[in-house]
């Protein structure tokens, strides 16, 4: 067998040529795609840009955007470093790793009012899909029917991320009541106090005393059937005052002098 120094140095050169388009393209595809998922957070009332320049954990986003459970991308990368080495084995990791991507995909165009068949774009040409959703005049609209895998545990998103908006088909546990607290959905009637708990109470220092609370009382309905009183009558309207007494009467009249006798002397 003949030695072709030429078609091996050809062959080099291409691997070389790859890998530096690879070097140059691979910074350039991150930001575009991590531009396009910021404007797709955003949509969807992710808070924090941040979160989609981190790598792996924007992948987790976007599968709790699509109704998958982000675990699911840890899993996947897991799986493909430890049994890539095996023949097939490693493929159908990474082809699992793939149609999961695809069905979060489908699910967050849904949301944002793209038909079912826009997922074959994002299986050829996931970085034009992801930028028509970033760019178009779509909303985000989560009301939309159940996953199929919703009632499926491994499968179904139940976390909940702080920022990351819950989406409605999400099964999240509720948290175990504490004790002596009332049952999800139980109001207790209105005006009742639930009596104090046993336990030991300090005793009240001296010259303190809490006033007393006013006690709470329904009013008590009349017997069935019992007469109504009748309304009391109006008071009387209140007398004229008595009239002023009249005045004394005007002593008498001094009675004339006598005339004087002009005869008789002055005394």
């Amino acid at each position: 067998m003949d030695y072709d120094p030429y078609g091996y140095g050809a062959f080099s050169a291409m691997i070389a040529l790859v890998s530096l388009l690879l070097l140059i393209l691979g910074p350039i595809m991150y930001v575009v795609v991590s531009l396009f998922l910021m404007k797709v957070f955003e949509k969807a009332g992710v808070e924090g840009k941040w979160r989609a320049w981190v790598p792996v954990y924007n992948t987790m986003i976007l599968f709790k955007l699509g109704d998958l459970s982000p675990w699911l991308v840890l899993y996947a990368i897991g799986a493909s470093l430890f049994l890539s080495w095996i023949p097939v084995i490693g493929q159908l990791v990474g082809l699992a790793a793939f149609a999961l991507s695809a069905l979060a995909a489908w699910r967050v165009g849904l949301k944002l009012q793209k038909e079912a068949v826009w997922v074959l774009l994002y299986v050829f040409l996931s970085p034009v899909w992801l930028g028509i959703l970033a760019f178009d005049k779509s909303r985000w609209n989560a009301m939309i029917a159940p996953a199929p895998w919703a009632g499926n545990a491994f499968f179904a998103d139940k976390t909940t991320w702080e920022g990351v908006p819950a989406q409605p088909g999400q099964n999240i546990a509720p948290p175990a009541p504490g004790y002596g607290a009332a049952p999800q959905g139980y109001a207790p009637p209105q005006g009742y106090q639930p009596p104090a708990q046993p336990g030991y109470s300090a005793p009240p220092q001296p010259g303190q005393a809490a006033p007393a609370q006013p006690g709470y009382g329904a009013p008590v309905p009349p017997a069935p059937g019992a007469p109504v009183p009748p309304p009391a009558a109006p008071p009387a309207p209140p007398t004229a005052p008595p009239a002023p007494p009249a005045a004394p009467p005007a002593p008498p009249a001094a009675a004339p002098e006598e005339p004087r006798d002009p005869n008789q002397p002055p005394a």
